[in-house]
């Protein structure tokens, strides 16, 4: 009996984050903290508001999270010019290094679980969870309009 298409995906995410965090715990990352420091590359100078909507976790959350990280030397606030009660959080370079370490190790992981695709097969993959992504994302008053 074949798997469904929902549960292999979730499978694969699954396998993908443990692995993925057993190798980070070698950087000394958790997984929270890897997945705030690589959007905060992206996201750099974020409150701490969006960056709990990002990362989908409460607000008080992400303030201990961050209190931990500055402890660590690889985040620090700074206040947010247009609103004195908000903060803005902005890597260290102290960080810098290990978002490349992460970097590379996402790169490796993804070489060994690509292992045995062709180019084809993987660019194939690849649009397939993309429109897949895409259309779980529409909103669904679309869908509700098409059936009335």
């Amino acid at each position: 009996m074949s798997d469904s298409i929902g549960f292999l995906i979730s499978d694969v995410s699954r396998l993908l984050r443990k692995r993925f965090d057993e190798r980070a715990r070698l950087l000394g990352l958790t997984r929270p903290q890897w997945r705030t420091l690589s959007i905060l590359k992206r996201h750099e100078g974020i409150n701490q508001g969006r960056l709990a909507e990002l990362l989908e976790i409460e607000p008080i959350t992400v303030c201990r999270m961050i209190d931990r990280l500055e402890e660590a030397g690889k985040v620090e606030r700074r206040r947010d010019p247009e609103d004195r009660r908000a903060w803005r959080i902005y890597l260290t370079d102290k960080a810098r290094p290990l978002l490349d370490q992460i970097k590379a190790l996402a790169d490796e992981m993804t070489e060994e679980m690509m292992d045995g695709l062709t180019v084809d097969q993987r660019e194939a993959m690849t649009n397939a969870l993309e429109t897949i992504r895409s259309n779980l994302g529409m909103p669904q008053a679309k869908d509700e309009a098409a059936h009335g």
